[in-house]
């Protein structure tokens, strides 16, 4: 089913020593870009954490943070005063608060404490594997339900396309039939006489100029295939976005070819569904 690409996720995990949380946030992006953000020491695993993320997002521009906080004894871990400090002194020139409020906050940025160790610990690794599974799992369940909210939205505005579309149809004939009086009301005016059998020649001629037969067909079938699209298994905001492009061709050249105030009415209310269309189709996955 479609997915939106805006989404969050986060899982909590206590470990003997520390508390490790782990957050994502994404939102619409062309591609999948992924901004990571971990202390130094998981650095080493930030490889295969972008390979589970991009597994199972896909798209869009994510924000992922691993935040380390020490509850418990750790003498292989100590304070970088160094950076703390730094950490703090930015933070004053953001906002005015307690020194031990702003220690806080500082403790919690990457590299605030370093560790002697050289590799993680394979066990600790994978209770964190787990953790981020746990927030992958959350924010792909944020991004259906917020699909399904698109979905619906589509289905609405390809409907509403469809009456539109219905009422181009049932208009056609009166139109046809408005261009023919027009031609043979300026060839009465100019009050020649004309030869009946070229006169209808160039009749049938600008009439099949102004034919959008093939045009109604081919809109009716892109609004038919967006659907089927919409109710596949799998989400696809792209392809979507293709369709979306030949629908509105195909729209245009109804507009383009009218001629017919009534008709070109229906035609602006078709391109301003669709231009809703394409807005929301930005995030869908």
């Amino acid at each position: 089913m479609i997915q939106s690409m805006t989404g969050y996720g986060k899982s909590v995990l206590q470990l003997p020593t520390k508390k490790i949380s782990i957050e994502l946030k994404s939102l619409n992006s062309k591609n999948l870009d992924v901004n990571a953000r971990m202390p130094s020491m998981y650095r080493a695993k930030e490889l295969d954490i972008r390979k589970l993320i991009a597994k199972n997002l896909v798209r869009g521009k994510v924000d992922f943070s691993l935040y380390v906080e020490i509850t418990g004894e750790d003498t292989s871990s100590k304070i970088n005063k160094t950076v703390v400090q730094e950490y703090i002194k930015q933070l004053k020139e953001v906002v005015d608060g307690d020194t031990t409020e702003l220690l806080k906050m500082a403790i919690r940025l990457p590299d605030a404490v370093t560790t002697e160790r050289d590799d993680i610990d394979e066990e600790e690794w994978h209770t964190i594997e787990n953790g981020i599974n746990e927030a992958i799992s959350k924010i792909v369940a944020y991004r259906k339900d917020e699909g399904a909210i698109l979905k619906q939205d589509f289905t609405d505005r390809i409907s509403t396309l469809r009456q539109l579309l219905e009422k181009v149809i049932t208009m056609d004939p009166e139109r046809i039939d408005g261009v023919r009086a027009r031609l043979e009301k300026g060839v009465a005016d100019i009050k020649e006489k004309v030869d009946e059998n070229r006169f209808e020649q160039e009749l049938v001629y600008y009439i099949e100029k102004f034919d959008i037969t093939e045009e109604k067909v081919r809109l009716d079938n892109h609004l038919d295939y967006f659907i089927k699209a919409l109710n596949s298994d799998d989400s696809n905001g792209k392809k979507l976005g293709f369709i979306s492009q030949e629908i509105g061709r195909e729209i245009n050249t109804i507009g383009s070819k009218s001629n017919y105030a009534p008709m070109q009415k229906l035609v602006v209310q078709m391109k301003d569904e669709l231009e809703k269309i394409k807005e929301q189709l930005l995030n869908a996955l």
